[in-house]
C-alpha cells in the first residue's frame, strides 16, 4: 500500500490587493481555518499545504514555479475567496505542470440576511471570483477538475479526495518503469502501442529486459528463502492437500516463490512499478509465472499478460488510487459469456494472473496443468471475486492518441461449481446490459484486457485521464451504442484539433 500522505497538495487562495490590509487579513484567516479543517478529514488522503494568499501576478507566477520544482507536490487546488482578476493568473497557469482542481465554494454557508452589506459582499464573492477564474482556465484550454459546493459538505470532500488519489497516481507514474520480460504476444494488436508517446503522456518508462536475466536471478534464489516465503503463503492462503506434503505440487509452489523473489528483486532494483510477461518467452523458467504475478499485484505492482504494458501501467496507477480503500484492483481479461435470457453475464479470468485483492474469501493455492506455454504445471491462487459494484477500465492506443474506456459492472456470486476451471475468476453483469455494453466497448475499440477495480469508481479513471490529457469514454446505465458511435465521431474532430 502506498502512503498517500507523502504527496503534497498546495491550496492557493485567490484575492487582489485592492481590498486593503484588513480584508486580506480576513481572507488569510479564513483560509487557515478552512485548510486546517480539511487537512484533518480522512476523505482527503494527501497532505494539504496552505500557501500565501495570491494577490498579484508576480506572487501567482512564483507560487506555480515553486510548485513545479517541489518534488512532493502532486497537485494544486485553487479557490477565489474574493474577486481575483484572471489575467493575473495567466503566467502562473501557463507554466503549471501539476494537476489542477478548481474548488468553487465560499467560506460561509449561509447568507447573513440581517447584517449583510457591501463589505461582506466584497469579501465573500466566490460566486463572482470563481467564474472569472474558471473563464481563464477555459480560455487557456486547461485540463482541470471543478468541484462546487460548500467546503464542509462530505461529498465535496469526497470528490477532492478522489482527485487527490488520481493526482498521486499521476505523480507516482512520473518516476515509474514498466519492465517488459520478452515482447508482446506475437501478432496481437491491442497489446502494441507507442511507448514514446506513453512516456510523454503518463511519465512511465516502458522498456524491455531479457527473460534470461529473470531466469538467472531465479536460479540464484536460495532454497531457504523460498521455504520462508512458503510459510507466508500458509498464513495467507488455504492450501490444496497436494501442496501440504512433499512432492511435485509443493515443489511447483517453491518454484513460484523463487520466481516471485527474483521478479521483486529486479523490479525494486530498477524502480519499476509494473511488469509484463508472456507465455511465448519463458526461456530458463520452469513454469509460467502465475502465483508470483498474483502475489506481486497483491503487493501493489502492476501486471499485464502477453506483454500488455499499457494495462500493467494502469493496474499500478489504480493500485495507488485505491491505497487504503476497501475492495481490490486486478488485471483482468474478458473470457466467455453466459447468454441465458434475462441472466446474461460475462465471465472474466486469465490463465493464472488475477490479483487476490478482489477475492470474496481466502484464496486456495493449487497446482494444475496449463495447456499453453509448454512448461511445467504452474501454481496459482484459485478464488471467486467478491460480489458488488466494480468497473472495468482499459487503455488503448488509437495511433493518434490514447483512449481510456471504462464500463461499470455489477459482480455477482457464482452459484455453480466449476471443478474443471481451477483459476481465479469474476462473473459480472455489465451496465447497461451485456448486449449494449459489448457493442459499445467494441465500437470504442476496447481491448480484451482490462483493469478490474472493486475499490474504485469511474470517477477515478475519468480524473486520471483528464490529468494525462487523454480521451475518456464511459459506458454505464444510460449508454446507447448508436449514440456513443455518434459521440466518438464528434470527439474525433476535437482530438484532431489538439496540438
Amino acid at each position: 500500500m502506498v502512503n498517500l500522505k507523502k504527496f503534497e497538495f498546495w491550496l492557493i487562495i485567490g484575492s487582489q490587493d485592492l481590498y486593503g490590509d484588513k480584508a486580506l487579513e480576513q481572507v488569510a484567516a479564513n483560509a487557515r481555518v478552512m485548510a486546517e479543517d480539511l487537512a484533518k478529514d480522512p476523505l482527503l488522503p494527501g497532505t494539504l499545504v496552505l500557501k500565501p494568499v495570491a494577490i498579484t501576478p508576480s506572487v501567482i507566477r512564483r507560487l506555480f514555479a515553486d510548485a513545479n520544482a517541489a518534488e512532493n507536490c502532486a497537485g494544486i487546488i485553487t479557490w477565489m475567496h474574493t474577486f481575483s482578476p484572471s489575467k493575473m493568473w495567466i503566467q502562473g497557469l501557463a507554466i503549471n505542470s501539476k494537476p489542477l482542481l478548481h474548488l468553487h465554494t465560499q467560506f460561509n454557508r449561509d447568507i447573513p440576511w440581517g447584517s449583510i452589506d457591501m463589505d461582506f459582499m466584497n469579501l465573500n464573492q466566490s460566486a463572482h471570483g470563481d467564474r472569472e477564474h474558471g473563464y481563464i482556465h477555459t480560455r487557456m484550454m486547461l485540463n482541470r477538475k471543478v468541484v462546487a459546493g460548500f467546503w464542509k459538505d462530505p461529498d465535496v470532500r469526497r470528490r477532492i479526495g478522489v482527485w487527490m488519489r488520481c493526482a498521486a497516481a499521476r505523480h507516482d507514474g512520473l518516476d515509474s518503469v514498466v519492465m517488459r520480460f520478452g515482447d508482446n504476444m506475437r501478432e496481437v494488436a491491442v497489446t502494441e502501442g507507442d511507448k514514446v508517446d506513453a512516456q510523454i503522456r503518463f511519465g512511465w518508462q516502458v522498456n524491455t529486459w531479457g527473460v534470461g536475466e529473470l531466469a538467472r536471478r531465479y536460479a540464484e534464489i536460495p532454497n531457504g528463502d523460498a521455504e520462508t516465503l512458503l510459510g507466508e503463503y500458509a498464513e495467507r492462503y488455504e492450501f490444496d492437500p497436494a501442496v501440504k506434503t512433499s512432492g511435485p505440487a509443493r515443489n511447483a509452489v517453491l518454484e513460484q516463490a523463487k520466481i516471485e523473489l527474483a521478479l521483486k528483486s529486479l523490479l525494486d532494483a530498477e524502480g519499476a512499478g509494473a511488469f509484463t510477461t508472456t507465455f511465448q518467452d519463458l526461456h530458463g523458467l520452469p513454469q509460467l509465472p502465475g502465483l508470483a504475478c498474483q502475489r506481486l499485484m497483491e503487493q501493489g505492482y502492476g501486471f499485464g499478460a502477453e506483454g500488455d504494458w499499457k494495462q500493467s501501467m494502469l493496474v499500478h496507477a489504480a493500485k495507488v488510487m485505491a491505497s487504503g480503500l476497501p475492495g481490490g484492483v486486478s488485471f483482468m481479461e474478458d473470457y466467455t459469456y453466459h447468454l441465458e435470457p434475462g441472466k446474461e453475464a460475462a465471465l472474466g479470468a486469465h490463465m493464472l494472473e488475477i490479483c487476490p485483492s478482489i477475492s470474496g474469501k481466502k484464496p486456495r493455492l493449487e497446482v494444475h496443468p496449463l495447456g499453453i506455454g509448454g512448461k511445467a504445471d504452474p501454481a496459482r491462487l484459485v478464488f471467486d471475486a467478491a460480489p458488488g459494484n466494480a468497473v472495468l477500465a482499459t487503455l488503448v492506443d488509437l495511433g493518434s492518441r490514447f483512449r481510456m474506456i471504462v464500463n461499470e459492472v455489477e459482480t455477482i456470486k457464482i452459484n455453480r461449481k466449476m471443478h474443471q476451471l481451477p483459476v481465479a475468476r469474476a462473473l459480472w453483469k455489465p451496465l447497461p446490459n451485456l448486449r449494449d455494453s459489448s457493442e459499445s466497448w467494441i465500437i470504442a475499440g476496447g481491448t480484451h484486457h482490462s483493469v478490474y477495480a472493486s475499490a474504485l469508481t469511474a470517477e477515478y479513471f475519468r480524473d486520471w485521464a483528464e490529468m494525462c490529457g487523454i480521451e475518456y469514454v464511459h459506458i454505464g446505465s444510460g449508454t446507447k451504442p448508436d449514440r456513443l458511435q455518434d459521440e466518438l465521431r464528434w470527439a474525433q474532430g476535437y482530438w484532431n484539433s489538439k496540438p
